[in-house]
């Protein structure tokens, strides 16, 4: 064989075998996805990390609406909550569920946003809230929460972490 096919064979090789590693990188990243949204939504609330002024993390319990493609989730609050300033001045956010069976978990890194947009608010409102914002929309707020990367272990679903690290599986968006 020449040295020019031995070359060509070898390239056409690695572009293949990488293709097939990212084939596969896809299906596990779907399967994950698909995981921690039976999670998330089984979950019925999650824990909201935000950071204050001092840079210290502040812990809240959540009511999160449906995450939606991508992982994007949205969460109401009062306009005159502390985590509305946190996240203004940081964006930087860590949401945590817990699976209802208590062996697993998914947690979310991202980045929020504030929005104080009315046909979000009327799509983002659940009608139980409405002795919490007498104002409402007037004092009603949107928290919408894009992920940069997301990490999950599920015993029940077989997604266990790292035996020796204990690092959980990750997905980056």
């Amino acid at each position: 064989m020449s040295k020019k096919l031995i070359v060509v064979i070898s390239i056409l090789s690695s572009i293949y075998g990488c293709a097939q590693q990212n084939k596969i990188a896809k299906n596990n990243d779907s399967k994950l996805i698909s995981a921690a949204k039976e999670i998330m939504q089984s979950a019925k609330t999650c824990a909201l990390v935000t950071i204050d002024d001092k840079g210290s993390p502040r812990v809240r319990t959540m009511d999160p609406f449906t995450p939606e493609d991508g992982l994007i989730v949205w969460f109401g609050t009062n306009s005159s909550s502390r985590k509305v300033k946190q996240i203004q001045e940081n964006p930087n956010v860590t949401l945590y569920y817990e699976d209802v069976d208590k062996k697993g978990y998914v947690m979310i890194h991202g980045i929020a946003n504030i929005v104080n947009d009315n046909t979000e608010k009327e799509k983002h409102w659940k009608p139980k809230w409405k002795d919490f914002y007498p104002n409402y929309p007037d004092d009603y707020l949107l928290i919408k929460v894009s992920p940069n990367w997301m990490e999950i272990v599920s015993e029940t679903r077989g997604i266990l972490g790292n035996p020796k690290t204990w690092e959980p599986q990750r997905v980056t968006f």
